[in-house]
Order: C-alpha cells, then sequence, then structure tokens
C-alpha cells in the first residue's frame, strides 16, 4: 500500500520520539470479499493472528 491509501484508512500515525516526527504504519488485516469490499479490519497485536481474519471469512456469506 502506499501513503495515500494508509493514511486514508488511519493505519498510517505520527509518533513523537525524541522531538523529532516519524510516520509508521499501524500492524492491519484487511478482510476483502470476492466483490472487491472490505469486510473487515483488524489493528494492532491482534492482527498478527491469521485465526482472527479465517473467523470472519467462515461467517462471509457463500455464493
Amino acid at each position: 500500500m502506499n501513503r495515500k491509501v494508509l493514511k486514508q484508512y488511519g493505519i498510517l500515525k505520527m509518533y513523537n520520539v525524541e522531538k523529532d516526527e516519524y510516520e509508521w504504519a499501524q500492524r492491519t488485516t484487511f478482510v476483502v470479499d470476492k466483490q472487491g469490499v472490505i469486510q473487515h479490519i483488524e489493528e494492532g497485536s491482534s492482527a498478527v493472528n491469521p485465526n482472527n481474519a479465517i473467523a470472519v471469512c467462515t461467517k462471509l456469506p457463500k455464493k
């Protein structure tokens, strides 16, 4: 993803470190359906666990 997309989704955050500002992306997992619609966003430490995304995927309607 590029910076513009990261900022639009609120993933890119500014942090102050010793009076300097840095931008870092938060850990984030997106679950996107077959039509390209984002169904779920997981942020932070829970985004590392793939079981959270799998649980969301199993609840999506099957076509």
